[in-house]
């Protein structure tokens, strides 16, 4: 059976608008294509680990424990899900690597969140994905891939259907320095996931068809990278 890790954005999965129908729906969703692939779901912390962020970053607080807030999001975010996938899911979220393995064992889908300060949901999604060997990587996002500029600001912005590993570190740029950025794909994740050659699927979140193939290997709207 193939491993895929769904790295989850905290901005699908809980953005404040009718989440308890999406999580329904998305539990359903991770339910039925589990019998078919093994899945890890990395949850992001979303607009609430920013509302933290950015409130402590305003009293002052140091950037290592603005992280460690939006790593608790997470986490809570993890138990949010684990609780709607309905025993089909470990309830307590990994905190490793390792961990994450072991539980596979014992559960068809395996939750987990953030780790440590300076390591974003896409950093932990690439890392986890070469400990376990998983045969791609799907990043589910508040957009419909990757896009030639930002299609929340210019309404001439294409969908890049098809990009290289290269291409990717390009756009993703050299690195951040804040907690809780709003980047394309973290750099470092860009790094992992070209060096290992693990194809990574970015789909809008929303969609539960492109979300779906995407899983499963199949055709997908949003945005392949490979060699």
């Amino acid at each position: 059976m193939e491993k895929v890790v769904v790295s989850l954005g905290g901005s699908v999965l809980v953005p404040g608008d009718d989440d308890a129908r999406y999580l329904r729906s998305l539990a359903g969703l991770l339910r039925d294509v589990s019998v078919r692939v093994k899945l890890f779901v990395v949850t992001g912390g979303g607009r609430i680990a920013r509302y933290y962020i950015e409130t402590g970053r305003s009293l002052g607080i140091g950037e290592r424990t603005l992280d460690e807030f939006g790593i608790a999001v997470t986490r809570l975010n993890a138990r949010l899900l684990a609780a709607a996938l309905a025993g089909r899911a470990n309830r307590e979220p990994a905190t490793t690597y390792a961990e994450a393995a072991k539980l596979a064992r014992r559960h068809p889908i395996v939750v987990m969140a953030g780790t440590r300060p300076g390591h974003t949901t896409d950093r932990v999604s690439a890392s986890l994905a070469r400990f376990v060997h998983a045969a791609r990587i799907v990043n589910a996002t508040s957009v419909a891939g990757v896009y030639t500029t930002d299609p929340r600001k210019d309404p001439k912005a294409r969908l890049l259907e098809r990009v290289t590993f290269r291409d990717l570190i390009d756009l993703a740029g050299k690195g951040h320095a804040a907690a809780g950025p709003s980047i394309v794909f973290d750099p470092v994740a860009a790094r992992v996931v070209a060096r290992d050659r693990t194809p990574l699927s970015v789909v809008y979140g929303r969609d539960p068809v492109a979300l779906r193939s995407a899983i499963l290997g199949q055709p997908f709207r949003g945005t392949l990278v490979v060699d």
